[in-house]
């Protein structure tokens, strides 16, 4: 199991983050998502889902959320 985190800018509220959770907690391969205070910590499992394909993933769920990823 590998464990990623991510910045994003701006996303504080409860509902933005319980819907970043729901949506990425059903993926085949991820383990966990916790969401709050602007940081996305995720648990995914190596063997099923590539760690690029998690970045494409958050990244894409986060900007249509309308928030944006940071460094």
């Amino acid at each position: 199991m590998a464990q990623i985190q991510f910045n994003v800018e701006g996303m504080y509220c409860y509902e933005c983050s319980r819907a970043l959770r729901s949506f990425l907690g059903g993926l085949k391969g991820i383990n966990k998502v916790e969401a709050e205070g602007g940081k996305v910590y995720i648990d995914y499992d190596e063997n099923k889902i590539d760690h690029n394909e998690v970045k494409k993933i958050v990244r894409e769920t986060v900007n249509r959320l309308g928030y944006k990823l940071t460094d």
